[in-house]
């Protein structure tokens, strides 16, 4: 079966280890080539996320990762860039791998639009807002205060409307979740984020929030990282990940379900989810479950319904 995985790192990995070659099956990259080969995903998100141990990350650290992103992911020919439409129309129709530019945190842009419109031009295609914290434009969910969208930040969603980047609310605060849905006219996502219902941690999602990306028509990517499945055990288990599917399902999100992993910005794992060439293992688990076009959805066609509506033809 196809796969479509709405987020990883394995970006910020190659920017900080020059040593790294994404064509090479090794222990320190959770998403490489062998291994998205190894487990049939079709398309992988890669995000731009300046780590913490950046002291004053700028607009020029964002572009080094646009660099490494076309030198060390899209220039091997087992990829390719999309951008359109006709882009992943393209890439189903060859023995390619799609890969898809996405940013995590506008906190590198310092407030400019202009940056904004470069990273449009450049192809990036889905942006998260916020990381955990605060930013120029809104506050993330660690973020004590609990605020949401600055004036400035309500600027570049009226801006955003008019690009061909999809508004990612992973990590955004509640407040400005809610602002959000009040005042942006587009469908959006949350490429990572789980059901606060089953786990209530600060980055997984209230049902009354999935229930307005259903109905935005919007997509939710459940990810791995195991304190957003369960309440953190020695092992969490890919059960723990159906459940999460059964109650978005349970308020009528089926049509809205993908996975966005989070590979390569996780250090602990999924038992059998070590890394994204073990999808086989989730794929045995869902069989067993759902229906065959059930499960086809959930990895492969709700992500394609929704880029194919959403992304600039």
């Amino acid at each position: 079966m196809k796969i479509v995985d709405g987020h990883c790192d394995a970006l910020t990995k190659l920017y900080q280890n020059g040593k790294l070659e994404f064509n090479q099956d090794v222990l320190e990259l959770d998403v490489s080539i062998p291994k998205l080969q190894q487990a049939g995903v079709k398309v992988q998100c890669f995000a731009i996320y300046l780590p913490e141990s950046i002291p004053n990350p700028s607009f020029e650290h964002v572009l080094q990762m646009v660099d490494i992103f076309h030198r060390k992911i899209i220039s091997h020919p087992q990829m390719k860039f999309i951008r359109t439409v006709s882009d992943w129309l393209d890439m189903e129709q060859k023995q390619e791998i799609g890969a898809i530019l996405t940013l995590e945190g506008m906190d590198a842009l310092a407030g400019n639009l202009t940056n904004l419109r470069i990273l449009d031009y450049l192809g990036v295609r889905c942006a998260g807002l916020t990381w955990n914290y605060a930013n120029w434009a809104a506050d993330g969910v660690m973020e004590q205060r609990k605020g949401g969208f600055t004036k400035k930040g309500k600027l570049m969603l009226k801006e955003i409307e008019t690009m061909g980047i999809i508004v990612d609310v992973s990590h955004l605060s509640v407040a400005g979740f809610w602002e959000l849905v009040e005042v942006y006219q587009k469908p959006f996502i949350a490429s990572h984020s789980n059901a606060y219902q089953l786990c209530p941690h600060p980055r997984n999602l209230s049902d009354d929030q999935i229930k307005a990306i259903i109905q935005c028509k919007g997509i939710m990517g459940i990810t791995f990282v195991p304190y957003f499945l369960e309440n953190l055990k020695v092992q969490v288990e890919i059960s723990a990940i159906l459940k999460h599917i059964d109650h978005i399902c349970a308020l009528g999100g089926e049509s809205h379900i993908g996975f966005g992993s989070d590979f390569d910005g996780i250090e602990q794992w999924v038992k059998d989810l070590r890394h994204v060439g073990h999808y086989g293992n989730i794929i045995e688990a869902l069989c067993k479950n759902y229906t065959e076009s059930q499960v086809e959805a959930f990895l492969y066609g709700n992500w394609r319904n929704f880029m194919l509506r959403n992304l600039p033809q």
